[in-house]
């Protein structure tokens, strides 16, 4: 196994501020403890609903934002994981401890450290329209990461973005136009051109197809796809669409406030969900194929506020088969199958 993104008990907390000088009142835990490897190669999905936290997860392992704690590593050897883990365990706060975490954890990167990085990690916004400087014509969106990270200028930057362009399905023609003189589907092409920019290893994408049609989103997967294969690419591909996570994803993740609480294939995860979740997340998706037609599952209540969870199991007020142990512990990803792996004390 050739793990090129691995995170380990990932948290990332935004401080509530209130009172007259807007001290910290309480904590939004929009990541909560997520662990999680993406092969290289691997084209991850990550599901769940609005505010579970899927789009802090992205932006966190890319490095727009600091995480609170826990570890990122990008392409760092087993080896070197297994002896900062073997040092915290024992307590053994040495120099050496925080000479490898500054040197493998991208958690502590700053300034330099981390824009040499983003050369290897892209991020690609769900609304190419706010993503795109409105100002900026098209020659200079595409242009702009060969620019800051000093990698091409004059004509060789402006043959290596004709080629960008030919890439994604533009034309050389477009390059003096501006955003909004493009189509939507258009305009996320121009967004996955930038990042193709810098030859990243690794493009996160925050729900790239939602605010398409369903033609044009067939385009862009498409495009995704040959992107992928042409250019030994790895994704982790955030969605609410389960129907698109199946069909594209390699493997998937599921989120609920703030973690996450199964992973597994494609064909395990949403033909035979283990957690009670996963399993009301897909009956509430219209499929077209009547040997996979069951009940819809409602679950009561609502989604818990992540500025203040639940003890124990973070889904057992809302779970039909919650125990007192669901209620004072939090269950830990186990597996359960060939490569599935479950955060709940009964699972299906």
């Amino acid at each position: 196994m050739n793990i090129l993104v691995d995170i380990r008990g990932l948290k990332k907390y935004f401080p509530i501020r209130g009172g007259v000088f807007g001290r910290p009142v309480g904590m939004v835990k929009a990541v909560d403890g997520v662990s999680l490897a993406v092969e290289r190669g691997q084209w991850l999905g990550l599901v769940g609903e609005s505010g579970c936290g899927k789009t802090t997860l992205a932006k966190t392992v890319v490095r727009l934002w600091k995480p609170t704690s826990g570890h990122i590593y990008f392409d760092v050897p087993d080896a070197v994981k297994a002896e900062i883990e073997a040092s915290e365990a024992s307590g053994n706060n040495s120099g050496k401890l925080a000479s490898l975490l500054k040197e493998n954890d991208l958690g502590t990167f700053s300034g330099a450290r981390v824009r040499l990085f983003r050369r290897r990690a892209q991020l690609v916004h769900q609304d190419p329209f706010t993503s795109l400087d409105p100002r900026m014509k098209l020659k200079n969106i595409v242009a702009e990461p060969l620019t800051i990270h000093k990698v091409l200028s004059g004509d060789a930057q402006e043959t290596a973005v004709k080629e960008l362009l030919g890439t994604v399905g533009l034309s050389a023609g477009q390059l003096e136009r501006y955003p909004h003189q493009f189509s939507g589907g258009q305009r996320q092409r121009i967004a996955i051109a930038r990042a193709l920019a810098t030859k990243p290893e690794f493009i996160a994408f925050d729900e790239p197809t939602s605010a398409l049609d369903v033609s044009v989103q067939a385009q862009i997967l498409n495009l995704l796809k040959d992107l992928k294969k042409d250019f030994g690419l790895t994704y982790l591909y955030i969605t609410h669409e389960l129907l698109i996570a199946e069909s594209v994803c390699d493997y998937i993740a599921v989120m609920y406030l703030g973690k996450v609480v199964e992973m597994g294939r494609p064909e395990e995860v949403f033909h035979t969900p283990r957690h009670p979740y996963s399993q009301s997340l897909v009956s509430a998706t219209p499929v077209p194929d009547p040997k996979r037609r069951v009940g819809r599952i409602v679950l009561p209540g609502e989604v818990p506020s992540p500025a203040n969870p639940p003890p124990g199991c973070a889904f057992h007020p809302r779970c039909s088969r919650a125990s007192e142990q669901c209620r004072e512990f939090g269950p830990e990803l186990k597996l359960v199958g060939d490569d599935h792996y479950v955060a709940c004390f009964h699972p299906l």
